[in-house]
């Protein structure tokens, strides 16, 4: 499957209160692949994710959506096309797995009617996609957070949007957990042609799950690309301040950045 959604951002400056994060951000994300912004920590890559989502008004430019401002949707029927995961979501209080996926429905609902046979069987194929079906019925917070991040991605998947937006949907989570969320989130790009952009904070693994790189440095993008046209030993020194190597990953065939460091012998 795929979408013909045409994403973009044009001459994007944004930031918060008086400072200016982002400065002329131009870029188009590739339909039905997997986007990942990296950056060094306060750079902008959140502030970017959060403009494409909606959750920051930018001070200029615009984020377009087939050639229409993002701002000009309505709430919901933006949301029935662009889908956001933000960083630590809040939990409501005694919310059960179940409950919380069906929140991904509220788009397709209008005010007066109640849940369709369509509303039930996307929760069941979000909660399946993603193996949480085992929980349906226990609190989110008795989860561990593997599988609640598991449950809030089901709920982005219920929503049934052709465009996903994740901020560091791996962040907290240890290594075992980080590349099944990864795994699953290309199964469903894989499956549905589903357009993701997420942000990371591993560089490895962008490389390793990305088919597309934004590379961004105090505001600005400085790089486009594949993984292996982007993930250089110079461009992660730029960006980064960091000496390093890339070699080839032995199992994707991804760039693979190997720090230099500096080693002192202890005698």
């Amino acid at each position: 499957m795929s979408n013909t959604h045409v994403f973009r951002v044009e001459q994007l400056v944004a930031g918060y209160d008086d400072k200016t994060i982002l400065q002329g951000i131009d870029l188009e994300v590739p339909k039905n692949k997997i986007s990942v912004i990296i950056g060094a920590n306060g750079c902008g890559k959140s502030t970017l994710l959060k403009t494409m989502a909606k959750l920051i008004k930018p001070t200029e430019g615009n984020v377009t959506l087939d050639g229409k401002a993002i701002n000009k949707y309505p709430p919901k029927q933006l949301a029935r096309l662009l889908g956001i995961l933000p960083q630590s979501p809040v939990v409501p209080d005694g919310i059960t797995v179940a409950d919380l996926v069906g929140r991904g429905r509220f788009p397709h609902q209008s005010l007066f009617s109640g849940w369709s046979k369509k509303d039930y069987e996307a929760v069941e194929e979000a909660m399946e996609f993603m193996n949480i079906q085992e929980f349906a019925n226990h609190d989110i917070d008795e989860l561990s957070g593997g599988q609640r991040q598991r449950v809030w991605i089901a709920m982005a998947l219920a929503q049934q949007t052709d465009i996903l937006l994740l901020d560091e949907p791996t962040t907290f989570l240890d290594i075992t957990y980080q590349v099944e969320i990864l795994d699953l989130l290309t199964n469903l790009n894989r499956k549905y042609g589903t357009t993701i952009v997420m942000v990371l904070h591993d560089i490895n693994l962008s490389a390793r799950y990305a088919d597309c790189i934004f590379a961004v440095k105090k505001g600005q993008l400085i790089a486009e690309g594949t993984p292996t046209e982007v993930l250089t030993s110079d461009l992660v020194k730029s960006v980064f301040d960091l000496n390093c190597v890339v070699i080839s990953d032995p199992i994707s065939n991804t760039p693979l950045v190997i720090p230099k460091g500096r080693y002192h012998v202890v005698d």
